[in-house]
């Protein structure tokens, strides 16, 4: 008979992937053995390997989780704002995301790398998710940008390169605050996305035969 699962079970993961988290983050992930990642979490090595037989994936589930968050809160946006307010919209709710999950960010981006190709395949396609998300919104934002993909992509990655990177400077008592930093987010993107789309020419309108 199969043994049941405790009621408390999804808290307890969770408790163990924000503390193996923020011991990756501190001290690294091919530094951290499972004793220490025991320790740090509160619990016994062999309730850890009741939860989680290896490193790896620990290591999948902490960012895992991380995606599906921020996924989430990427979908909750409505997207029936106007193309500008829902853009504003989004950064904002990734930033809020990225608020209280540094040490899973950091993973997300340093240690990624580490796991087997199967792991980081299926964790990619949610970085995917977040990105045509994005891409999506900065091309209803100038559609234009629509017909060059060579352009909308790179202005993309530029979005997430602002986002992405607030972990290593951001301090919350900082002279900047969380929403003074969303907006000036979306200014400088729009900026760009507006230098970009006015140089596009327009594709010919085909004369009908």
């Amino acid at each position: 008979m199969a043994r049941p699962i405790a009621a408390d079970h999804d808290d307890k993961r969770r408790a163990i992937l924000k503390a193996a988290a923020k011991l990756f983050a501190s001290h690294g992930f091919d530094r951290a053995s499972m004793n220490e990642i025991a320790l740090a979490c509160g619990v016994s090595k062999a309730l850890l390997y009741h939860y989680y037989a290896s490193k790896d994936q620990l290591l999948f589930d902490i960012i895992c989780a991380h995606l599906d968050d921020l996924v989430a809160a990427i979908a909750a946006v409505p997207t029936t704002l106007q193309p500008r307010e829902r853009l504003a919209a989004m950064i904002n709710a990734l930033l809020e995301e990225y608020q209280h999950a540094d040490e899973e960010h950091q993973i997300q981006i340093s240690d990624m790398k580490r796991l087997p190709a199967a792991m980081k395949t299926e964790l990619v396609e949610r970085e995917r998710v977040l990105v045509k998300q994005f891409a999506g919104a900065l091309a209803a934002l100038e559609p234009v940008l629509a017909q060059r993909r060579d352009l909308l992509t790179p202005l993309t990655m530029n979005l997430f390169g602002m986002m992405n990177w607030k972990f290593m400077w951001f301090r919350e008592n900082g002279p900047v605050s969380h929403t003074a930093f969303a907006d000036m987010v979306m200014q400088s993107i729009e900026a760009a996305a507006s230098s970009l789309a006015s140089g596009v020419q327009p594709r010919p309108v085909l004369a009908k035969r």
